[in-house]
């Protein structure tokens, strides 16, 4: 007997391990690591969310508690769901005679006008009474109610344009402010370079003949003089543009009218000129297409030096030929560095 239970005690143990090694097989993912959750614990882990989500939701108020708060419209009418229009109106005119402030000075009776005058103006129009008819069927529906109530009380009373307008201020006031910050961190990072420092020294050495004054008494002086040099030094920075009205969001905005009237009268003058006419392209028209060709920034080529856009513009890059020669050209280079 002993020898048997001993077999069945060894027999359970063993299953007991298979089992378990089953167990963290299947808890192995798809990249043959051990999982961190069991599968008990991940149900635990999705469940858990979840009920707490159905209780939240319970704990709501009906939806058609934003039209009247707690109180039923057609009862503080004291009408049925069903009552006409005309049974609505008169409801409304006999309690507002009785709870009316000028008639009623009773502190309460107020309050309870203020509930009936808004459970009228909800029950008289039509499309509010049947949103409110369907909250009543449908109380679940808690953000679709809600929606259609807000959409109904306060879309119609929003004008479109003040709202595109605020929007277009509030964006153009971020990116304003973004503008400032970049290019005032770009400024402060250029001025820690020796570089700058070396460029303003030789300023200083131009403006005052040759001769720099370093006695601690005039510090405020010499911090005065940097100054007034830094702010006659142009600093052009690749990315980093001073902010600019003209480059706002709203600005732009406005002038589209004008942005889009130029542009199709300057696609007209091409057209006419290059392709009808069939003349040399000028130099800025030139730059313009090497500048597309090479696919740089406008804000890029203006701080490229002279010398390399006329090498380019004399490569006449914007001819595919021309600009497969140019590519092949600089992965030669590219590879003979290397």
């Amino acid at each position: 007997m002993g020898t048997v239970a001993r077999e069945h005690s060894i027999g359970e143990f063993g299953s007991t391990e298979r089992k378990q090694g089953t167990e963290e097989k299947e808890s192995l993912n798809v990249f043959g690591v051990m999982d961190p959750l069991p599968a008990a614990l991940r149900w635990r882990t999705t469940a858990i969310p979840f009920l707490l989500a159905v209780l939240l939701l319970s704990s709501v108020s009906p939806s058609r508690a934003i039209y009247c708060d707690e109180d039923d419209c057609y009862d503080l009418l004291g009408v049925s769901q069903s009552a006409n229009a005309s049974e609505i109106k008169k409801a409304y005119y006999k309690l507002s005679l009785k709870h009316h402030p000028d008639k009623n000075p009773d502190p309460e009776s107020r309050k309870l006008f203020v509930k009936i005058a808004n459970a009228y103006e909800i029950l008289k129009d039509e499309a509010t009474r049947e949103q409110y008819d369907y909250a009543i069927a449908h109380p679940e529906e808690v953000l679709y109610n809600t929606a259609r109530y807000y959409r109904a009380y306060y879309g119609h009373k929003t004008d479109p344009r003040a709202v595109l307008v605020g929007l277009l201020i509030i964006l153009s006031g971020f990116q304003y402010l973004n503008q400032s910050t970049r290019y005032n961190q770009a400024v402060a990072m250029v001025k820690k370079t020796p570089a700058y420092k070396n460029k303003l020294r030789a300023l200083e050495l131009e403006r005052s003949g040759g001769i720099t004054n370093k006695k601690k008494s005039q510090k405020n002086t010499v911090k005065k003089v940097e100054q007034d040099l830094s702010n006659e030094l142009d600093l052009q920075i690749t990315g980093a543009e001073r902010a600019s009205v003209w480059k706002l969001l709203g600005v732009r905005f406005v002038l589209l009218p004008y942005t889009l009237g130029k542009l199709l009268l300057w696609s007209a003058c091409w057209f006419w000129r290059y392709r009808v006419k069939k003349h040399s392209y000028s130099w800025e028209d030139a730059s313009y297409l090497t500048q597309r060709s090479l696919g740089i920034p406008l804000d890029r080529w203006r701080h490229i030096d002279e010398a390399t856009k006329e090498d380019l513009v004399l490569k006449r890059l914007w001819e595919k030929s021309n600009m497969e020669s140019y590519v092949a050209e600089m992965r030669k280079e590219s590879k003979r560095r290397r």
